[in-house]
């Protein structure tokens, strides 16, 4: 399997500007091959600015920028595309607009047979994993499925938030509605991110990167933590 990601828990990190707490793994990650990356923008309501931001980012970083919702045909977009970043923001909607345009199995074949490197952030990382049931995301429009991309076979909590234990909020906390989650059968374990990190996968090696831990929560199991530098390549083989 010809795979490479670069799954980011968020696009922004407090005190820095968009994308630049990750910008030197993306520019290892995209590397001098890939000149020009193929943005979907879906996850926002206002797909020009959006773009714009991105654009005038990766420009920084010596690559270009095409959006998907300015091609006249997404799916040759995807079919052309040297490589895919799919931004964050709303996770229902993007997922209902990858389904309305018809990319969900074109950017699975693209990454998963072609090679094409995929970038995530936050809601592009949500949709890159085997469903959405674990985004924070408010259900904003109803997508055909909560099915997802699938090109890692567990699932993703972005910008995962540990309890705190000082706050006077009687909400449920981030573990708990995992928790909840994992109590229906069959549902793969769960890695949250904590804003500042992300995973790295290369074909069936995935690496923990960035400046914070990670936490997996596995089904009837005990929640465990890892480092940066991590080696969580047993996710690829067994999410269970």
């Amino acid at each position: 399997m010809k795979r490479r990601l670069l799954l980011v828990s968020n696009s922004t990190l407090y005190g820095g500007g968009y994308l630049e707490h990750c910008q030197q793994q993306i520019r290892e990650f995209f590397g001098k091959e890939v000149k020009r990356i193929l943005f979907v923008p879906y996850a926002l309501h206002d797909r020009d600015a959006y773009t714009k931001t991105a654009r005038n980012k990766f420009k920084t970083l010596g690559y270009e920028v095409e959006s998907v919702h300015e091609t006249s045909d997404p799916v040759e977009a995807v079919r052309k595309a040297e490589g895919i970043f799919i931004g964050g923001g709303n996770t229902f909607r993007l997922l209902k607009a990858l389904y309305d345009s018809k990319l969900v199995t074109e950017i699975k074949k693209r990454v998963l047979e072609d090679g094409i490197p995929y970038m995530g952030s936050s809601a592009g990382t949500n949709v890159s994993t085997i469903s959405i049931n674990t985004t924070n995301d408010m259900p904003i429009v109803y997508p055909p499925t909560f099915a997802a991309i699938g090109l890692v076979p567990f699932n993703i909590n972005p910008h995962y938030l540990d309890p705190n234990v000082n706050s006077k909020h009687m909400g449920e906390t981030r573990e708990q509605r995992i928790i909840q989650y994992h109590e229906e059968p069959d549902t793969p374990c769960v890695l949250g991110l904590r804003e500042g990190c992300m995973l790295l996968v290369e074909n069936n090696k995935a690496t923990l990167l960035g400046c914070t831990k990670a936490r997996l929560f596995q089904r009837a199991q005990q929640t465990t933590e890892y480092e940066p530098g991590s080696d969580l390549s047993f996710l690829l083989i067994d999410a269970q």
